[in-house]
């Protein structure tokens, strides 16, 4: 497993380094020795930030973790992502070819089932066609934090989300 550092507003000292590279560094017993792991940390005003990501073939393992102290931010990250690698196991090894970027012992090892995901409720709604500031403006008269919309310059499904910073971003799929 190779660890890939980055900082944002922040300078990466052998202090974090080792930090990240020993709590990241305890994942190396769930992915293969090919897997690359990118570790953003970032300091915007008093929050400290951590963003780790993890693409194994078919998926993308993500977390980011926001505290007052980036070794807590550190902390955190790797127990939410080993939460997520024991949690979503089945789903992930169920895809024969992303199993070869994890350890054999992982992929024996049987996990507790925290809890399925379950669906409870469906929505079904009419999408009309309308551009994504349109679709920005509707999302905001239903107070939601992000819209499905059929994108009338593409015609196709789309998805307009708000973000940080009162700023919105737009999904679009990729063929």
């Amino acid at each position: 497993m190779r660890i890939i550092i980055s900082g944002k507003n922040v300078e990466i000292t052998e202090g974090l380094r080792r930090a990240v590279e020993t709590k990241i560094g305890k994942l190396e017993r769930y992915f293969s020795a090919g897997t690359e792991v990118y570790v953003t940390l970032s300091v915007e005003k008093e929050r400290q930030k951590i963003e780790v990501t993890v693409p194994v073939k078919g998926n993308i393992i993500r977390s980011e973790q926001t505290s007052n102290d980036m070794y807590v931010s550190i902390d955190l990250v790797e127990e939410i992502i080993e939460r997520q690698l024991k949690k979503y196991k089945k789903k992930l090894i169920a895809q024969q070819q992303a199993s070869a970027s994890f350890q054999p012992d992982y992929l024996e090892n049987d996990f507790e089932e925290d809890e399925e995901v379950k669906i409870v409720r469906t929505k079904r709604f009419d999408i009309k066609p309308m551009y994504p500031e349109d679709a920005c403006v509707q999302m905001e008269l239903l107070g939601h934090n992000f819209f499905v919309f059929c994108n009338a310059e593409t015609d196709q499904v789309n998805v307009v989300y708000k973000r940080k910073g009162n700023t919105y971003g737009l999904i679009e799929p990729e063929y």
